[in-house]
């Protein structure tokens, strides 16, 4: 049936239906006015054809149910969900933009500015998500709409359903073919990281111009994925950085133990790459993905290196054994090796015996992938002379080999930062030695400041064991290397602020280096906690008027603090997010982001003119032009009784419909009598006013800034003298500025509203009739 007979009907007496704004393969959205709120939303009503289907209509509400549960200022809010005879829909915030994807086809490829942009964001949308258990299961670019402002929302939790450990897609592999991960390709378990893997895919494209897979049917892509082995969108885009490079195809790991495991630790190395867009991940030294990070491939002339392709980094990704290099001082003794090799030096063995191994199993693929590297290193270069690549003022140096050099000597190496990754014994190399470095590619090009992590021998292990120095090794590398030392030591960990030593590196330790350690001794690590700075707890601001919120931040020692007024349905100058999590320790000189917001966008008017109108007509015909906040009050004059003699803006202004609105009407002419010698009769005055109804418009209490900021459902009700004078309590959302009340009465009478049944405030009602 045709989905259009719903324009100009209106669902459960609010939502009128004005027009079409989109179709999906469910629903289709529509664009409406809530009368009960005076404001434009989106709804989507769910189509005929599902409208029978019960697994339709619960999949549909399951939407509608798991968005509510969110809020987010990059997830569209939704406001209500309904099922009635007349339609299945959910009434959902009203995003004026275009979708990614639509942005995507507009502008072709994507610089990495932008890629991260919005790449930042679906994945905070992600993280919020995920954090209350709700997988959404098919980002793709569609979903997503970008605002005029540059900030997305992430859109359609159509298929998405919370997350339990039966979790299972058995029926079907829902979602975008181009976007969908392996594991719901094959029908298998979905949980957060597949999603992760859907925003890789969707960073891909932006940045490649291209998805990953494409193919001559639906069942073929889906193949693609689950096979795996896209090129490296930088075989595209040579103007990719390399770190950028890295955490999309982490997050399109075949397996999703090789996948960032949260959005969190996603964001954290986006957030690691906006720093320093230079920066390179070695996944290989946390051991969770499975892409080895090597060094690029040297151009000729000195040309910038390019990112390896796939092939190259499967052919090159077996540690080469050198010849220890000339160090500045004299050469370091080289033992004859023992018979007795320590534990770190055998499983180095058994690595290199494996990766060996792996090699021989793939010698075949890497002749083959020689063939189409040296065709794509072609294209490369070609794509990087058109895209002025070749003009890059990234500056590149050779690798160095670091391995039989004393650590003391190289520590502070110019054009590279030395990370100590291990202290280890060993029979081959003497104390202070580096016996092992990663990357291992000596004379590779690689970027300036190119981190190398190396390992430094503690000589031969002793028969009686002493403190060694542990100054600037991680903690957990410490703790482990105490372990390894048998003697059941009890190690306790201290922090201390240090300006020259990292976080979680240690600064010193108790007993210090060279003392005798016996079996059970207790072992103090003091750990850097960082500069020595001046911290404050970031307060909880969400909800509070911008100015307070601003007042609070500098009274605890914030004094860096920006602002940005935003569109929203929240109350004008309520504040929606702010930058530090509430409760952390932060650096007050830390810039804290806050945005608050604009208001709703108010209707402007032009005056009618209601001079001479009954009072209760004239009221009856500004509240139909929509204003909301009028007020009235008797006046002496000679006009017939309770008609308007005055109204405070002219006929034809323009004026905004919450502005206050004045009125005065008459008393009536005063009544003479003519002098009379007759003996007076006397008439006795009404005892009561005639008693009318009136509708009475109360204003929410949030807007008047209640302490707890109004974030849930909460009730309302009207009492007079402690008797209830509504039937029930009203059920107001957050975002309600007002209610309409009927009640009967006389006079002024005053009312009280309570709020979860307690007192908040009183109401005063002139009883007027209404003409």
């Amino acid at each position: 049936m045709d989905m259009d007979r719903y324009i100009g009907r209106l669902l459960d007496n609010r939502y009128e239906i004005l027009e079409v704004i989109g179709t999906g393969g469910m629903a289709v959205v529509y664009k409406a006015r809530c009368h009960r709120l005076n404001r434009l939303v989106a709804i989507k009503i769910l189509k005929d054809d599902y409208s029978s289907d019960e697994e339709f209509r619960r999949r549909f509400h399951a939407e509608g149910e798991a968005v509510a549960m969110l809020s987010h200022p990059n997830i569209v809010a939704v406001y209500d969900v309904s099922t009635s005879d007349a339609a299945d829909y959910i009434v959902m915030e009203l995003i004026e933009g275009i979708t990614l994807k639509q942005y995507m086809e507009k502008k072709g490829v994507l610089n990495w500015k932008e890629t991260l942009h919005f790449g930042i964001q679906i994945g905070k949308a992600l993280e919020h998500a995920h954090s209350r258990g709700i997988v959404h299961r098919d980002i793709k670019p569609h979903n997503v709409m970008v605002l005029k402002n540059g900030s997305v929302k992430v859109t359609d939790f159509g298929i998405a359903r919370l997350m339990s450990k039966g979790n299972t897609l058995t029926k079907e592999a829902l979602g975008s073919v181009h976007y969908i991960s392996p594991e719901q390709a094959k029908g298998g378990r979905i949980d957060n990281r597949s999603d992760l893997y859907s925003l890789g895919v969707v960073m891909y494209e932006m940045m490649a111009g291209r998805p990953p897979y494409d193919g001559e049917s639906p069942v073929a892509i889906a193949i693609q994925h689950i096979n795996g082995g896209a090129m490296l969108p930088s075989t595209l885009n040579p103007n990719i950085p390399g770190g950028l490079e890295q955490i999309i195809m982490k997050n399109m790991a075949q397996d999703p133990n090789n996948r960032y495991n949260t959005a969190t630790q996603m964001l954290f190395d986006m957030e690691e790459f906006r720093k320093d867009p230079t920066i390179l991940f070695d996944y290989n030294m946390v051991g969770g993905a499975d892409l080895r990070v090597l060094p690029p491939v040297a151009q000729p002339e000195n040309k910038p290196a390019q990112p390896k392709t796939t092939a190259e980094r499967v052919a090159g990704a077996a540690p080469v054994r050198r010849e220890a290099q000339p160090a500045r001082r004299e050469q370091p003794v080289r033992r004859e090796q023992p018979a007795r090799r320590s534990s770190a030096d055998a499983q180095r063995r058994r690595q290199q015996e494996q990766m060996e191994e792996d090699r021989s199993n793939i010698s075949t693929i890497a002749i083959v992938a020689c063939s189409v590297v040296a065709v794509i290193a072609i294209v490369i270069f070609l794509i990087t002379m058109l895209n002025g690549g070749l003009g890059s003022k990234t500056e590149y140096v050779a690798l160095p080999n670091l391995v039989g050099q004393y650590y003391d000597d190289v520590k502070s190496l110019s054009n590279f930062e030395v990370v100590l990754q291990e202290r280890t014994y060993s029979e081959e190399y003497e104390k202070g030695v580096i016996i092992d470095q990663i990357p291992v590619f000596e004379g590779q090009e690689v970027v300036v400041g190119t981190k190398i992590y190396i390992t430094v021998s503690s000589g031969p292990e002793p028969q009686v064991k002493t403190m060694e120095d542990l100054v600037d090794l991680d903690e957990a590398q410490a703790k482990s290397f105490l372990d390894d030392q048998k003697l059941d030591l009890q190690v306790l960990v201290r922090t201390e602020p240090s300006d020259t030593i990292d976080v979680g590196r240690v600064t010193r330790t108790d007993p210090a280096e060279g003392t005798e350690l016996s079996k059970g001794q207790t072992v103090c690590l003091w750990v850097s906690s960082g500069p020595d700075i001046e911290t404050a707890k970031m307060p909880n601001v969400l909800g509070r008027d911008i100015e307070m919120a601003i007042k609070q931040l500098k009274a605890v020692g914030f004094n860096d603090i920006v602002t940005e007024e935003v569109e929203s349905d929240k109350a004008k100058g309520v504040v929606l997010s702010q930058s530090e999590e509430k409760n952390t320790d932060v650096d007050v000189t830390t810039t804290i982001y806050l945005e608050y917001s604009a208001g709703k966008k108010v209707a402007v008017v032009k005056m009618p003119n209601v001079l001479g109108q009954n009072l209760g007509t004239a009221l009856n015909v500004l509240k139909a032009n929509g204003f909301t906040n009028i007020k009235w009050e008797p006046v002496e004059s000679n006009e017939e009784k309770d008609s308007v003699v005055k109204q405070s803006v002219p006929e034809g202004f323009e004026v905004e419909v919450t502005a206050e609105i004045k009125l005065e009407y008459s008393k009536g002419p005063k009544e003479t009598t003519a002098p009379s010698t007759s003996v007076p009769t006397t008439t006795t005055p009404p005892t009561s006013e005639p008693t009318v109804d009136v509708e009475v418009n109360v204003t929410m209490p949030h807007t008047l800034m209640l302490p707890t900021g109004m974030t849930e459902a909460y009730s309302l009700m009207l009492k007079k003298n402690g008797v209830d004078v509504m039937p029930e309590p009203y059920i107001a959302q957050p975002t309600e500025t007002s209610i309409v009340v009927e009640l009967t009465g006389s006079g002024v009478q005053t009312y009280e509203l309570y709020v979860n049944g307690e007192y908040h405030s009183e109401i005063k009602v002139d009883f007027i009739p209404y003409g």
